[in-house]
């Protein structure tokens, strides 16, 4: 397995070798759950390069005083190969550091695996479904999908390299009430093209010239065969249409982003194959659903209210504050009647889920949560109750800006700024880099000028402009007659090694990031890399002796080379988990 040659896998292995020679000896008890021991380097470099938390987890269980397992521990760890040294902190931390030449073959490993560095086995092929972007199939990408659309499709691609099966998928929600608006609004396109003078576009319609297009393709097509036709005879036909037609706009504008999605999931097709009666049926037949009335809205009087039986979801035995409806009193599905049916629908082709939602969606996470746990904890009766894992992360909203100001809207969508306006003016590598440079619940501001400033206030620049940095010195060094050697590695220095230190966390950041579903710690980590190298670069601006490239020192050059040779490839790496390419100058 490729993970096992770096240093931080090689870690962890130690550390269960000396717990399992601390159980053949007898001092420690078999068969300790050791899920919580972890591996890291400790919050202050100076207390060492690796830090285990293994005495402390593991004292209480084992019957043993902490510092007393630490103690045997460290006995066992100091027989360690590259272990320099092993110390006790506070109440029975092991703070372990490692000589200089673990560090460097460590860069060599970087080397030899080049663009799998970092890649992972820890998701042993299970699959995650991870369902983002979903908006509603009325017209263009706008930029209040962007930034889920990116968190969602760097996910999955983090969740593949660190060893899962991912299924991208989108849902399409083409049930509702949004999308025979839609067909409104295109039949007033379709009698424009006819010739109409419809003027103003009514109140409550889609007002975007997007839809101009579609209605002279439908004139072209039909005439004027319902341009007096009564709204029964030409609603399903061009809502169809329209859907289809909007449709192929959206993977056309998520394609700039270079997002693709493996499964587009239609709302009306679930509906018609009688998903959510089925799965009405199996929640009554597992008591989780009942028919009941719902409690009086606050503030409203007894005279004022109705009160409507209707079938509602257990959802208080797993935390929501009330039970819901899955169905209106019209008998439509609700929104959490027919997403519920969906969300058991994913789950038979997924080991895990995940959601990828806007902000303005908080209210209904608790509830769809305690759903799908509640169907499939029934339903994985087999696997001993316990239900398919299912996270739904939420994204802000973003704020476009541009000269101080808030962005002015597109006259093309009629009401909001397209991503595809966004991408012609800025790229899609700095579009994606953005979105990820703070965390998805946290508010964001896009600012069209600063997300182009060549400053390093602007994350994107600065981390694309240490790997241009690296590229042009590798050229400059390759018309010098040197490149990148392994042979002295030895003379490597201080400065050297915390940046190889530094790069030989991306393994556990791999790890992390995927186990913790945010694909924004990459970009963080690639932000901090980057200024680590962009810092160790400035020392040769007043000391020559620690250029890259000492014309002198055809020893120590190759060396540098080979250490910038290898953050380039890493900056590379973290880059194409995210979705974006690394430029060669600038």
């Amino acid at each position: 397995m490729t993970a096992a040659l770096t240093i931080h896998a090689a870690f962890v292995g130690h550390i269960a070798a000396a717990l399992d020679a601390l159980e053949a000896a007898g001092t420690l008890p078999g068969g300790l759950n050791r899920a919580a021991v972890t591996v890291e380097p400790p919050r202050d470099p100076s207390h060492g390069d690796l830090a285990t938390n293994a005495a402390m987890v593991l004292a209480k269980p084992a019957g043993l005083n902490p510092r007393a397992l630490a103690e045997l521990l460290v006995a066992e760890l100091l027989k360690v190969p590259g272990v320099a040294s092993a110390e006790i902190a506070g109440p029975g931390f092991i703070n372990l550091r490692v000589d200089a030449a673990a560090w460097l073959a460590e860069l060599r490993a970087i080397a030899a695996l080049g663009a799998d560095y970092g890649r992972s086995t820890m998701g042993q092929g299970s699959t995650v479904n991870v369902e983002y972007v979903s908006a509603n199939p009325t017209g263009p990408m706008h930029m209040g999908h962007c930034r889920g659309a990116v968190v969602g499709d760097a996910l999955a691609t983090l969740l593949e390299f660190a060893g899962h099966k991912v299924i991208r998928e989108y849902y399409v929600n083409d049930a509702g009430a949004q999308v025979d608006v839609l067909a409104r609004s295109v039949h007033v396109r379709y009698r424009e093209a006819l010739g109409e003078a419809v003027g103003e576009i009514p109140e409550g319609l889609y007002p975007g010239e997007y839809l101009i297009p579609l209605g002279q393709a439908l004139a072209a097509e039909f005439g004027d065969k319902y341009a007096k036709a009564p709204e029964a005879e030409w609603l399903v036909l061009f809502r169809t249409r329209a859907v289809a037609a909007m449709l192929e706009m959206i993977k056309a504008d998520l394609a700039l982003l270079g997002i693709h999605h493996d499964l587009f999931s239609s709302e009306a097709e679930l509906q018609a194959a009688g998903k959510p009666d089925e799965a009405e049926k199996w929640l009554r037949a597992h008591d989780l659903v009942y028919d009941g009335q719902l409690e009086a809205p606050k503030g409203k009087t007894p005279e004022d209210w109705e009160p409507v039986e209707l079938p509602l979801f257990r959802s208080t035995r797993f935390g929501d504050d009330q039970d819901r409806p899955i169905k209106k009193s019209t008998g439509e599905w609700t929104y959490f009647g027919a997403d519920l049916a969906y969300h058991f629908q994913k789950a038979q082709s997924a080991d895990a889920l995940v959601d990828i939602w806007g902000a303005d969606h908080a209210g209904t996470v608790k509830r769809i949560k305690a759903a799908v746990a509640a169907m499939t904890g029934a339903a994985n009766e087999n696997g001993e109750g316990k239900p398919t894992p299912f996270e739904v992360k939420l994204v802000q909203m973003v704020q476009l800006m541009k000269g101080g100001q808030p962005f002015k809207m597109s006259k093309r969508a009629g009401n909001f700024v397209t991503l595809a306006d966004v991408v012609e003016m800025v790229g899609k590598d700095v579009v994606r880099f953005t979105m990820l440079t703070r965390k998805p619940d946290a508010q964001m501001d896009f600012d069209f000028d600063k997300v182009v400033e060549a400053s390093k206030d602007n994350p994107v620049f600065y981390v694309q402009y240490a790997h241009a940095r690296i590229r042009s010195t590798l050229r400059k060094a390759a018309v010098e007659g040197f490149g990148p050697d392994p042979a002295a590695l030895d003379r490597l220095g201080e400065e050297e090694l915390a940046l190889i230190k530094l790069a030989a966390q991306f393994p556990r950041l791999v790890e992390a990031a995927a186990a913790a579903r945010e694909p924004h710690r990459v970009a963080f980590f690639l932000h901090d890399l980057t200024a680590a190298f962009h810092g160790y670069w400035n020392l040769g601006n007043d000391k020559p002796e620690k250029r890259f490239i000492v014309a002198q020192d055809a020893a120590l050059t190759g060396a540098r080379l080979y250490l910038a040779t290898q953050i380039g490839q890493l900056v590379r790496n973290g880059l194409a988990l995210l979705g974006v390419e690394a430029v060669e100058e600038m």
